[in-house]
């Protein structure tokens, strides 16, 4: 039997995506310097410390809001900060549905094949849905939530 799968979101609970949140921060959204930033974010000691954590006796799937086309930048990210390695599930490039509903929809996908244990996220929406279906989930409330991220998350349907 294969271990049982943890689900680790990037921004915000392994990723610091605070410095990049100025782009999207106001009237003027510049969404491509936003993406374009994620091989610069520094990594959350307290994310770092819960994957690592669960690695021990799971597998890791990063399930991130991150559009497609940054799937490299990422990559090569987490290679570089020596995170444990694991499969990377992204939204679709001009997806644009809010995170509550993109995640739960490539949960249940997953979860076909799968049992998933935990699924560790900071956006509150998307602990809400993903609690109301029936899925563990882990709060990261190690970063505090910037207004401008929620937003992203939740009304742009961005990260």
């Amino acid at each position: 039997m294969p271990p049982p799968l943890a689900v680790i979101d990037l921004d915000g609970v392994v990723a610091d995506v605070r410095p990049r949140l100025q782009f999207v921060t106001g009237r003027k959204r510049d969404w491509d310097a936003f993406f374009a930033g994620v091989g610069n974010d520094e990594v959350l000691p307290e994310g770092r410390a819960v994957v690592e954590r669960l690695a021990g006796d799971h597998e890791i799937v990063y399930l991130t809001g991150r559009p497609e086309r940054t799937r490299t930048a990422t990559e090569d990210w987490l290679a570089r900060h020596r995170l444990p390695r694991g499969r990377l599930i992204m939204r679709r490039d001009g997806d644009r549905r809010p995170a509550r509903v993109v995640k739960p929809a490539l949960l249940r996908t997953l979860a076909r094949n799968r049992r998933i244990d935990v699924v560790v996220d900071d956006d509150a929406d998307v602990c809400a849905a993903l609690t109301a279906a029936g899925w563990p989930v882990l709060r990261a409330d190690w970063m505090p939530a910037p207004e401008a991220l929620r937003t992203a998350q939740e009304q742009q349907g961005r990260t």
